[in-house]
This record gives C-alpha cells, structure tokens and sequence, in this order.
C-alpha cells in the first residue's frame, strides 16, 4: 500500500477534522479554514487544488492555486499535517502528490511563502528537504523582525 492512495479532494464533511489538523500545527488561525475553501466546496472554482490526506479520517491537508498573471506558475498556500502524525511520510507524500498533480497539468513553478520567525524552522526544513530553493527573502515582511520567504521549485 502507497501513501498516496490515502490522498483525495475534500469534502465538506472534513471541514471539522481538518480545523483539528490546522488547529495542532498553532501556525495558522484554523478559522481561517472556511472562508478560503468555502468557494470550492460549492463549486466556484474548478483551478485550485485542495487535497487531504485521510486514513479513514482526514489527518493532513494541502491546498495550491494558480499565481493570477501568469502561465504555469502556482502556489502552495497551505499544507499542514495533524501534530499526531508528523514524522510519519505524510506531509512528503501529500505535497510530491501535489506536485505531480500540478506537472502532468503544465504547471512550470510551485512557490511556497512562509514566516521567517524560528517558529516556522521545521516548515522551512521540510521544504529544503522536498528540494524547494529559498528564492527570495521579503525583510520585516510580516511584522518587525518577521521575513517573508518565498521558496521555489521547478516541476
């Protein structure tokens, strides 16, 4: 059995499992959550990818979306694994299947935008460890002291 079997589009009836995943990462407002996918959920928009990884249940989730202006660029807004299952292979098996996703489409470009805070030191690893390049570093983007980094990977 591969991982990726376990990925899938969500559906509405995640959205509480999936606030519990975003929610035990404390790196996003799990509020956040509903308004951003709500469009998707009733079907305004076909050209963003949101995916979750459930086994029965939903443990981890990723979203991606095309960069307005441009051809085959996209970014990753949002991947996060349930704090339970971390170390497990599922954040790395989540975003190659986004990436794969994105490459047989014609995607070129997957960006990635995170904090520069130490907080965020496990997210930016995670990325240097998939073969994201730090591409550009955005000073006090976020707040005083907070960079805003933009890692990049060719598909």
């Amino acid at each position: 059995m591969t991982k990726t079997q376990f990925i899938r589009p969500i559906v509405r009836a995640d959205l509480p499992a999936l606030k519990r995943v975003v929610a035990s990462t404390d790196l996003f407002p799990p509020d956040m959550l509903g308004g951003m996918v709500e469009g998707y959920l009733n079907g305004a928009s076909d050209t963003v990818l949101w995916l979750t990884f459930a086994n029965p249940d939903p443990v981890a989730i990723a979203y991606a979306a095309p960069e307005p202006m441009t051809t085959g660029c996209w970014n990753l807004y949002l991947i996060a694994v349930h704090s339970d299952h971390h170390g497990q292979g599922i954040g790395q098996a989540l975003l190659g299947h986004v990436e794969e996703t994105l490459a047989v489409e014609g995607v070129r470009i997957l960006l990635v935008e995170t904090s520069g805070d130490e907080g965020f030191d496990r997210t930016r690893a995670f990325y240097r460890q998939s073969h994201y390049e730090e591409e550009t570093r955005v000073r006090e983007f976020y707040q005083a002291g907070e960079d805003k980094i933009i890692f990049r990977k060719a598909l």
